[in-house]
């Protein structure tokens, strides 16, 4: 079975990740516009009719922007814990809102099967109304997706082992957020265990938790102010380069663009 993998965009302004086989795609996340949506599905030859559904990990407006419109207007259900549907639902920035027909509960740590992918949710420290990363399984190939994580939990830290492919946030470089201009509660927010991971963080984690069943890192959620996609980049290299992993020949590590999309991944 072959699988693609595109990120539509990553960052404070708007997320949205395409993983599709032959005949079945799902989103994960869709806070970007519709009409955004619409025009890189169009340059890319895909077609909305073939996503089976789309998964959200929070509540926060820069993931759930086009789900309402991606519902209703699509026919596509939408899937994710019954407490981020009620944020969804409370929203100002989801404009339209989700009838029942749409709307698919899921439990943590509950496998499921939407069309070729097995999925399962599971908890994310994060100050969203709940938060949830994901597992998605096709074939033999293992995708993980925690865009938004204050800390890794032993929790996390098992499905990021599991992974083939790791989707992963690298919000900020420490330096930056410290010396940037963000007034200081919002700097403790970031860097508390409820708001995001830096560089460093993810860096030390990978190269003390390495295995060779992890192919590629795409890193995500740069923030525009505090993070530099090389810095990320030279981060992590440099990190797993202590340990004796060569970034390129052990595993491809790519640093996802903010607001355009990124390559299509083409995996056999």
């Amino acid at each position: 079975m072959k699988i693609e993998f595109m990120s539509l965009a990553s960052g404070s302004s708007g997320n949205c990740y395409y993983l599709a086989t032959d005949n079945n795609a799902i989103l994960i996340d869709a806070g970007i516009g519709i009409r955004t949506i619409k025009k890189v599905f169009k340059e890319h030859g895909l077609s909305l009719g073939k996503v089976r559904g789309v998964l959200v990990t929070h509540d926060h407006a820069d993931h759930i922007k086009a789900v309402g419109h991606l519902g209703e207007k699509y026919n596509i259900p939408v899937y994710s814990t019954e407490e981020i549907h009620g944020g969804m639902r409370k929203s100002y920035c989801m404009t339209e809102k989700l009838s029942g027909e749409h709307i698919r509960f899921i439990r943590k740590n509950e496998t499921f099967q939407l069309a070729d992918f097995n999925v399962t949710c599971f908890e994310v420290p994060h100050d969203g109304t709940d938060n949830v990363g994901y597992c998605i399984t096709a074939e033999d190939k293992v995708f993980s997706f925690l865009t938004d994580i204050g800390h890794i939990t032993p929790e996390a830290a098992r499905f990021i082992r599991e992974a083939n492919y790791l989707i992963i946030e690298a919000n900020y470089d420490e330096t930056m957020l410290q010396m940037g201009p963000y007034p200081p509660h919002l700097k403790a927010r970031i860097a508390g265990p409820n708001g995001h991971l830096s560089n460093r963080e993810l860096a030390d984690y990978l190269a003390e938790n390495f295995t060779d069943r992890l192919k590629y890192v795409w890193l995500c959620h740069l923030s525009k102010d505090n993070n530099h996609p090389e810095l990320a980049l030279k981060t992590v290299e440099l990190a797993l380069k202590e340990k004796g992993i060569t970034v390129g020949k052990d595993l491809q590590v790519v640093p996802l663009r903010r607001v355009l999309p990124s390559d299509m991944y083409h995996f056999e």
